[in-house]
């Protein structure tokens, strides 16, 4: 499979800087191994608390602001 790493980074909200940065696939490997979410899966507000839990993710949905 090919990445596509220069497509991927248009749509990549992550301020945190990080090698894995536009590489979806290590960067869900990377997350999910801390029980987190990548940050594409938060609105931009959310995603600059660095918070990527699946509990903060989950009170997000809650919430209604995913």
């Amino acid at each position: 499979m090919n990445c596509k790493k220069e497509e991927n980074l248009r749509h990549c909200n992550c301020s945190y800087p990080c090698t894995k940065k536009g590489i979806c696939c290590e960067c869900i490997a990377y997350h999910r191994r801390s029980r987190q979410l990548p940050a594409c899966f938060f609105p931009r507000e959310a995603e600059a608390s660095y918070d990527r839990s699946f509990e903060f993710f989950a009170q997000l949905v809650k919430e209604g602001k995913v």
